[in-house]
């Protein structure tokens, strides 16, 4: 049977995979499993609630809150806000765990659940699987006042936008920023703080209406950012997904900044404040090579771990890096923030440009995109790919034929049988060669059929 729990969370179509028996069943589980594992100090705990603003959510947060207070733990309900700022509230309120309902990029009719420990932290995977296995169990439930009670924090998004502006480094007077909110739940939140910081504001994405979110706007649909920013003559523009853990950016010329560009402003940033632990940026196998070279040359090392940013964040606490992040914009200020947190992201990077008096197109070309070719090579057998000695071979000839002007990775899909292959270099044409040439061998030495004939 397949792991309940992905990489982030539970996720699936909403009250078809996700449906309110699940949030009861998955709230109740995951109370009774922190209170073993001594999250709950013996005391009676609290949790803070969030959703973003899919139709959804509404009754997923209602199940989800029954579930709670059923296991007797008192819910304070933040309502619609981003998921960083849920991890914060749970710090901030010195709260016992938090939960937020959103499926972040995907379409509407998803949904999603996920748990953060004492401190907004994200869960680790053992206790995740102790949630799953814990569900539906036989239990003792509480009775008469030993019942969670359920109430509203009305000043969540307060608390959350004094935090943001709490540890801005430059305010962004005389900035003018596009916002696009993906009609998520940065709709409200993120306009007003960047307000605040003395910003001019125009927004985009910004009327959420439960069936809207993520449609054609924020992170994974720029375009309409692209022409805004150049439309009203902005400095930049900023993309946030529909739970608002993620950014990406868009220079005066409607060019986009990836995470790679946004984290070598930030970590050169950083360094010069000091406050760059080790000299030190932590991302993933998939980020570019023109990054890893450009830090480089600055005297910043870049630790690379497997794609996901819960991998990120494992190497980011154990090395005591402060930041660290992915190309798709998720980056983490572990300093400031327990996740990703793209509003926290947006600030940083335009205090950047406010300080310096320079535009993020000259910021971000502090780096060089190297072409990266990614196919996805479907229906072999990935499980066969780490031990075929004619892969490692075609994968050695493409490494020396590039030498130090690009790389080759291929790794294997966490969900389908998939092998993904990706080839940079500085000539395009050439990675596309080699690329294509390396598909061709991943699918003639793994394919399913080779598989099973080798097993006869």
């Amino acid at each position: 049977m397949a792991r309940l729990f992905g990489t982030d969370g539970v996720r699936g179509t909403a009250n078809k995979d996700i449906t309110a028996e699940l949030a009861l069943d998955l709230s109740v589980a995951a109370a009774h499993v922190l209170a073993e594992v001594g999250e709950f100090n013996g005391h009676r705990p609290v949790a803070v609630v969030g959703r973003d603003p899919r139709a959804s959510g509404e009754f997923l947060e209602a199940a989800t809150v029954a579930g709670l207070a059923s296991a007797g733990v008192d819910v304070r309900d933040a309502g619609v806000l981003p998921t960083p700022a849920v991890a914060y509230l749970v710090a901030e309120q010195c709260a016992d765990l938090g939960v937020m309902l959103s499926a972040s990029h995907n379409p509407m009719p998803d949904n999603g659940i996920k748990f953060f420990a004492r401190g907004g932290q994200k869960l680790a995977d053992d206790l995740e699987d102790r949630i799953e296995a814990r569900m539906r169990a036989d239990w003792q439930r509480p009775v008469g006042r030993d019942v969670g009670r359920i109430g509203s924090l009305p000043d969540a998004a307060d608390r959350y936008v004094r935090h943001l502006l709490s540890v801005l480094p430059h305010r962004l007077d005389g900035l003018h920023i596009v916002l696009d909110t993906a009609h998520g739940a940065a709709s409200e939140v993120a306009p007003r703080v960047f307000a605040e910081a003395g910003a001019r504001v125009t927004q985009i994405g910004g009327t959420p209406d439960g069936l809207n979110i993520n449609d054609n706007y924020g992170s994974t649909h720029v375009e309409n950012l692209k022409d805004t920013v150049v439309r009203v003559g902005a400095d930049l523009g900023l993309a946030f997904d529909g739970d608002a853990d993620r950014c990406l950016a868009v220079d005066a010329t409607g060019a986009l900044v990836d995470g790679d560009q946004i984290m070598a402003v930030l970590a050169l940033a950083m360094k010069e404040r000091g406050v760059l632990p080790g000299d030190t940026l932590v991302a993933t196998v998939m980020s570019n090579l023109g990054m890893i070279q450009a830090l480089g040359a600055a005297g910043i090392d870049v630790v690379q771990t497997a794609v996901g940013d819960r991998y990120v964040l494992e190497a980011m606490k154990e090395g005591g890096y402060a930041l660290g992040g992915e190309q798709s914009g998720h980056v983490v200020l572990l300093d400031h923030a327990t996740t990703g947190d793209g509003e926290l992201t947006g600030l940083m990077l335009a205090s950047r440009l406010a300080e310096t008096g320079r535009s993020l197109a000259e910021l971000a070309g502090v780096m060089r995109h190297f072409p990266q070719v990614l196919v996805n090579v479907r229906g072999v057998d990935k499980a066969a790919l780490d031990d075929n000695a004619g892969v490692a071979a075609a994968v050695r000839a493409a490494e020396a034929e590039l030498g130090d002007r690009g790389r080759v990775l291929l790794r294997k899909s966490g969900t389908e049988p998939v092998v993904r292959v990706m080839v940079e270099a500085e000539d395009g044409r050439l990675a596309q060669q080699l690329a294509d040439r390396l598909v061709d061998v991943v699918r003639d030495e793994l394919t399913l059929e080779r598989s099973v004939a080798a097993l006869d």
